[in-house]
């Protein structure tokens, strides 16, 4: 899960802004000794150290992301000035954190400074910590001289190559030469410290009745035991204590992270917490979180730790596995699979499954089908796939009657982003695949997209605005709709214009998050006549004031990698005439090394001529009719034609172009059906 998905400034701010007053205040005074233990039991206290001029207090926590981060960097800077006389001490002021927990973090991260244990969070209270990781820097006098972050690397909904301003070690230097701090104060992000509660808790809003069901909606999907979040929320013990950074992260919109405007469109995987639910949070945490009486807890929810759609038809993983750094920001890492179909395969369902939750930001499965067929060529690793993860995102489960089809020799491609959790990890995805009974297929899930890929973003430039469009050629029903831009994107609206004029917001974003890489599903899917108008409206921030941005200073172009752009408004739909229970053209030998096609074709309106026209014919549309012979309603028509590739459509009454509503696979921008003719069409159309 995304470590800038769990912290926040807006609810506390004025807190935050008191507590840091009060620090500047005591600066002068130097910090009276503490005692406290590590997570072996061996004492320390401040006095120990009075030899060394420069002491770092860092308060972390063992399931903050930004303490997970950040806790290799530590180390380093202890080891870069111990030399020098520095001591980093740790300080866990968690009451969810165990001396186990603490130990399992020591060893994930390589710590060797004291990490110490604060019960009733009494050293915090002292020095006013408030977050994870939270650094206080003290002179020879005990006096706090820095107080804040460790450095701008990471922070609320970024994360950059390296820092720009590293605060901490410039106040270290600083101090170590006898100079003044230059920035002696910055803002603390990250998790709210897990306080003992020291208020009697009041009020008939308790966990057991309330707050139990309401995190069981919304929240355990994800924070379990085993889930993709980075601590779980099972029990009250774990919600009492981070119920301050529940609050934030609510009210700031961030979780359960949905971030549609819920002025358009009715979506089946809403997130949304409602207004009711986050007042009734909010009451709890302000009345003391009272816990309530146990008898009224609900079940426990169960979870299917398999496969969530039972064992699939065939699980293709990842060759090798792929190690992902510690820290930093990695490229997008591609893998290519073979899953060696020597037959054209329909997918019907798909689950991707990370190797390593922790650092799998998301993954696309796109279908490469260069090495399937020559006439698909062009459209190579385009934009049809079979499968995605987004954390917290269910399976494809597509509807009866609707699959994906995967011709004979295509292969997959893994587009995979990792977001390094703090430690090395080395990661080996997997998707399962379920397939359907290409006798039960009806319709071709299709994916499409609305793209703009000349485009370019001046420096400096908040609000750049890119738009791209896409006229629907037919009838089709829109399944769902899925943003991407990447750490420049600000916002994303998708309207529809159609034929008659007029116009409908699909989906609007007004803050684009590049965390959450969501697809919104309609609770019925949208009907899209033909002739109507896919108008998507992007919006990127290339400011200094995006935290995200790599490089405000350089105009920014459509590329791969996330230091560049993309515009994509991508959808998932089908034809509304799309009928596989039609056959495909049939094509036999005959004599001369030639071939017949025949064609098949069954009306979906009423049509007085029908024609046939294709590359055999150069587009033609009256010399080669349709008819109905038997009066069965299909009708049909017959092409003598070389070996070879051609591309073909219906035209209905001379001015109604239409693909073939049998065809399994269609290519090019304009939807042409095709068909080979040949010895290789066997293995090219299986």
């Amino acid at each position: 899960m995304p470590i800038s998905s769990f912290f926040s400034t807006s609810r506390f701010a004025v807190a935050i802004l008191l507590i840091l007053c009060c620090a500047a205040a005591r600066s002068q005074e130097p910090v009276a000794s503490f005692e406290l233990q590590d997570y072996l039991g061996a004492p320390y206290s401040l006095g120990d150290f009075d030899e060394n001029p420069v002491i770092v207090v860092a308060f972390l926590g063992t399931e903050c992301p930004l303490a997970k981060v950040y806790g290799a960097q530590l180390q380093g800077i202890a080891d870069q000035f111990k030399a020098r006389g520095l001591i980093v001490l740790g300080i866990n002021s968690n009451q969810q954190d165990t001396p186990t927990e603490i130990s399992h973090y020591a060893r994930d991260h390589r710590i060797t400074f004291p990490l110490l244990k604060d019960p009733g969070n009494r050293v915090a209270d002292r020095f006013g910590a408030e977050r994870t990781p939270e650094i206080f820097v003290l002179d020879e006098h005990r006096r706090i001289r820095y107080h804040g972050r460790i450095d701008d690397q990471f922070g609320v909904g970024y994360a950059r190559p390296e820092a720009t301003n590293n605060y901490l070690r410039r106040a270290i230097e600083e101090l170590l030469a006898g100079k003044p701090v230059s920035t002696p104060s910055t803002e603390a992000v990250g998790c709210h410290i897990g306080r003992v509660n020291r208020a009697r808790p009041t009020g008939n809003i308790t966990y057991a009745n309330q707050i139990s069901r309401l995190i069981q909606r919304h929240c355990v999907e994800c924070h379990r035991v085993g889930g993709i979040a980075p601590f779980a929320l099972q029990n009250y013990e774990d919600v009492a204590a981070w119920a301050e950074t529940l609050c934030e992260v609510v009210e700031d919109e961030r979780m359960p992270p949905w971030h549609a405007n819920p002025k358009h469109g009715d979506f089946a995987n809403d997130a949304r917490i409602s207004e009711e639910e986050k007042q009734l949070l909010y009451d709890w945490v302000d009345n003391g979180s009272p816990e309530g009486d146990r008898e009224q807890l609900p079940p426990a929810k169960e979870f299917i730790d398999g496969w969530a759609l039972g064992s699939p038809d065939l699980v293709v993983r990842m060759p090798e596995p792929i190690t992902v750094s510690a820290t930093g920001v990695m490229d997008y890492q591609y893998v290519t699979i073979d899953p060696e179909f020597t037959e054209g395969k329909w997918v019907r369902a798909s689950e991707i499954r990370p190797g390593v939750r922790s650092v799998v930001h998301h993954i696309l499965v796109f279908v490469d089908t260069s090495g399937a067929d020559p006439i698909l060529q062009e459209r190579g690793v385009g934009f049809e796939t079979v499968g995605g993860y987004v954390p917290g995102s269910p399976p494809m489960n597509l509807a009866d009657g609707v699959a994906r089809y995967v011709p004979a020799g295509s292969k997959f491609v893994m587009q995979i982003h990792y977001t390094p959790d703090g430690r090395v990890r080395n990661d080996q995805s997997e998707i399962g695949l379920y397939f359907a009974d290409p006798k039960n297929v009806r319709r071709t899930m299709q994916s499409g997209v609305v793209v703009n890929l000349d485009f370019e973003i001046p420096p400096g430039e908040d609000s750049h605005r890119v738009e791209a469009t896409y006229r629907f050629s037919h009838d089709m029903e829109v399944h769902s709709l899925t943003p991407h831009m990447h750490f420049r994107g600000k916002s994303f609206r998708y309207e529809l214009m159609y034929p008659n004029g007029t116009r409908e917001t699909l989906l609007d974003i007004p803050r684009y998050d590049f965390n959450w890489q969501n697809s919104y599903r309609f609770s019925k899917p949208k009907l899209v006549p033909e002739g109507s108008l896919l108008k998507c409206i992007a919006h990127f921030d290339n400011s200094e004031n995006n935290p995200s941005n790599p490089d405000p200073t350089i105009p920014v172009r459509w590329g791969e990698q996330t230091w560049e752009e993309m515009m994509i408004g991508f959808y998932e739909a089908v034809f509304v005439n799309q009928d596989l229970s039609v056959p495909e053209p049939q094509v036999d030998p005959i004599a001369g090394g030639r071939y017949r096609a025949t064609f098949f074709y069954k009306p979906d309106r009423p049509a007085k001529t029908i024609n046939l026209a294709g590359t055999f014919n150069d587009w033609n549309s009256s010399t080669h009719p349709l008819t109905d012979p038997d009066g069965d309603g299909i009708y049909s028509a017959q092409v003598i034609v070389d070996a070879g590739e051609y591309r073909y459509k219906f035209v209905i009454d001379g001015n109604y172009w239409t693909h073939d509503p049998a065809s399994r696979s269609l290519t090019g921008f304009l939807h042409e059906s095709y068909f080979v003719a040949g010895p290789e069409r066997d293995r090219r159309q299986r």
